[in-house]
Formats: structure tokens, sequence, C-alpha cells
């Protein structure tokens, strides 16, 4: 699909590097009953998704401690069976758990709010082992590399891509009228943007670290405060010959304003109830619960927000490494759900992960090595959870989706993922073609009972 940057949109890209608030400008419109919010926590690195949803049935456990003997050895007793934290549905196993570091999505996934969609990954069409070992030239390029694996996961293409599916549903939500135009539709809570980029809506920057840090650069540059550089930029813009230059400090001028506005309200956030953890995962959702705590003040009916989770490539350390992130991401997801249910939004809410891949069931050493399809986990009042959607591949070698090394060859495509959550966003059939023009080749549905 070819899009055309046009000026309106060189400007937003140069507004977002200096982590600034978008081109867009705010339409006040009344709040709605009928608001929903999207949180996609991207884990930057590849997660082992053998170690994240292992297997439970006493076969299928053996099979698994098998193969990775030697990096069970390094976890001591946490990856013993007996240590594993079995998921049930309706009073009946599921054949699978999770680790004991995650024992709040645990009792998500138990009380109905939380469900799981295994083996998901970037695919142009179906695809098995017979299709590769025939030479199928239909895959998505670049494979197992983790900048264009994060890019195509966000937007459909490798690195150097520009349009991110978030972007574009913004883009939908908001030419349907739907939610009024706003620059805070999108937000990034840290600096990876591109999921957000739309070709009218543009991700606003609400990690408070990357403004204090502009405002640092632009004392130490200028030897101004953000107050008195906008003075100047607006006297410049007013009496620049040149269109770029006006419209530049116009874009500055405006950035700085939809940053005192977006302070100001979350300024005023009432207490969420809860305490976050103190890692990045921790404050990136607490940002975002504070944000959706004052949501009216913004008059929008639909958000889209992105965090970021890194060191999730573990090549080596993972005994050592994946715990600890397991427990960060974890706690921080419970916390951001009890702070949903304190503010009585639980039920407008959905979260997601996502990731560059997940990693090979074969062992490096004390590590994996990058893979292809992976599990991830979705939360939120509208999750009918407590259930495993997709397949998840026994633990073994040569099955119909091992690429080889236990890298899984996905049975869920990303566009079908991402077109459940915009559709559960009130985007069209239609305007999901439009974001995601690879799930017109997939002609099953099989997340279409995830949200209600």
């Amino acid at each position: 699909m070819t899009y055309t940057i046009n000026r309106r949109h060189f400007l937003s890209a140069c507004g977002s590097t200096l982590a600034l608030a978008p081109f867009a400008r705010s339409v006040l419109a009344q709040p709605s009953a009928d608001y929903r919010a999207m949180v996609i926590i991207f884990q930057q690195g590849g997660v082992d998704c053998h170690d994240t949803v292992l297997p439970y049935d006493p076969g299928a456990y053996n099979a698994f401690a098998e193969i990775r003997q030697p990096l069970l050895n390094l976890y001591g007793q946490s990856r013993e069976r007996n240590a594993l934290l079995p998921l049930e549905t309706a009073g009946a196993s599921t054949g699978f758990a999770l680790p004991p570091e995650m024992s709040g999505l645990k009792s998500l996934f138990d009380e109905g709010s939380a469900a799981i969609v295994g083996n998901v990954g970037p695919l142009i069409q179906p695809t098995s082992l017979d299709d590769l070992l025939a030479g199928y030239p239909n895959l998505p390029p670049r494979l197992f590399s983790h900048n264009d694996q994060q890019s195509i996961w966000q937007a459909n293409s490798p690195e150097g891509a520009q349009l991110g599916w978030g972007g574009l549903f913004a883009d939908a939500v908001v030419a349907s009228g739907l939610s009024a135009t706003s620059p805070f539709t999108s937000i990034a809570t840290s600096n990876e943007t591109l999921l957000l980029t739309g070709l009218n809506t543009f991700p606003f920057s609400g990690d408070g670290s990357l403004n204090l840090e502009l405002q640092q650069i632009v004392a130490d540059s200028t030897g101004l405060s953000l107050n008195q550089l906008g003075a100047l930029l607006t006297n410049q813009g007013q009496t620049a010959e040149h269109i770029l230059m006006r419209d530049l400090s116009q874009l500055t001028i405006d950035a700085f304003s939809d940053n005192r506005a977006y302070a100001t309200a979350t300024a005023s956030a009432p207490d969420l109830g809860v305490q976050f953890p103190g890692g990045r995962v921790g404050r990136q959702l607490e940002s975002i619960a504070r944000t959706i705590a004052v949501k009216d003040e913004f008059a929008i009916n639909r958000q889209i927000f992105m965090a970021v989770a890194p060191s999730y490539d573990t090549h080596d350390f993972q005994a050592d490494r994946l715990p600890a992130l397991h427990t960060e991401l974890d706690g921080s997801i419970l916390a951001f759900t009890e702070a949903m249910k304190n503010l009585g939004r639980f039920g407008d809410v959905v979260v997601a992960t996502a990731s560059d891949f997940g990693r090979t069931l074969s062992v490096n050493g004390d590590g994996t090595d990058h893979g292809w399809g992976g599990h991830h986990f979705v939360v939120g009042g509208p999750v009918n959870g407590g259930a495993i959607y997709g397949d998840i591949p026994d633990p073994v070698y040569n099955h119909s989706q091992d690429s080889g090394r236990g890298r899984l060859i996905p049975t869920i495509a990303v566009d079908q993922y991402a077109a459940e959550l915009g559709r559960w966003f009130g985007l069209t059939e239609s305007e999901l073609d439009t974001a995601l023009p690879n799930r017109l080749n997939f002609s099953d549905t099989p997340l279409n009972n995830l949200l209600g």
C-alpha cells in the first residue's frame, strides 16, 4: 500500500522528533459514555513464548523438559511442573500453565478478564511447514530481524515504514466522527511511535521524562525557557517569509500549548487507589491510567496508547533476566486493571501485548534464539477471558508449524489479531481492510469471540 506524505505529515514528523505534540488541533466535543481505550504493550526483543505459556499436561511437560533441560537446570525449582500456575477453563485443565512470576495474570485469567492468544505473528497468508519446504514465496520480509519485525508488527512493513495500524485506526475513528479530532487521541509513553502514526493523526508524547529532557535541551542550547522560546517562535512565525518556517513555528507553538494542557489535566487526576511497580512498565501504565482518569478533559471517545517493555532479547542469562521481566509486566498489568476498576473504567479498556517475535524451543546454552510466532495476553473488562484462543503447538520438533528448532510458524496473523482490537474499537470492516490489508488473505476468524 502506497501513501503520499504531504506537508502536514512532514511537519508532524518533525514535531514528533522533538517529543512534542502533533499538528492536529483539538476540536471540543461533549464527553460521551461510549469511551474506549486500547493499550498496546510492546515487549521489545522477542518474548520466549515457550517460557511464558508452558505445557502442563505431564506428557507434554516431560517432552518440553527434555528439550529445555540445560535451561531448566539454570532456573532451579521455578520451572518444575509443581511450581507452575495451571490454567483452567470451565473447571477443566487447558493443558497449559503460567510461570510463578505471573500470578496476577493467572488471577485475571481465572476471573475471566484475561485471555491468551496463541501463536501470533506476521503472515501474508496462511503458511505451514509444507509451504516452506515447497519454497513458498509469499512470506513476510526479513524474518527474525529485530528492527524489521518490530516494524512489521506495528506497520505491516519492514524498517522504514511510516504508518502504523494504530494510527490508521485513529484516523478512521476521527474521520467517521466516532471521536473528535484531538492531539490526545494517540499517546505514546516512550519514544516508540510508529504504531500510532497515521496519515492525519499523530502520537502525542505522554512521557514526562521526554518533555523534561526537551526543556533541558532548550535551556542548554538557547538559554530560554519553553515559554520564552514559544514567545520567540510566535513572533518569528508571524514575520517569516517561507511557508515552512511559518508552519514549523506554529507547530512548535501548538505543541507547547498541548503539552501544558496535558500536564494540567493529568495533574488533576484522582487518586488511582493502587501502587504501581516502580519499573519502566509500571511508570508507563500509571501514566496511561492517569490520562484515562481525566479523559473527559480531552472530550474524546477513543484513545490508543502504546507502552514499551524493553530487554526481552534473552539470547543469554535468560534464567536470570526473564523472570524479572515477567514479574514487572505482571505486576504492572495487575495494578493497571485495579486502577481501571477503581475508576469505573474497566469495561472501557483493553490491554494487549505484542513483541518482535517468539523464540526457539531449542536452547543455545543459557538462552534462546529469535523465533517467529508467539503467545500474547489480552486483558480488560470487554475480554471474554479464561480461555486460550488459537493453537499452541506441542513442545516438540517437526510438527506442521515448526520451521526449525521449535521456531513457530504463526497460525494467527498480526492482521487478524489487530483486526479484533480494531473491531471492538469501532472500525467498520472497510476501515479494517484499509488499515490491515493482509487480513483479506485469511478466511477464518479465530478471534471473533475474544472481545464482547
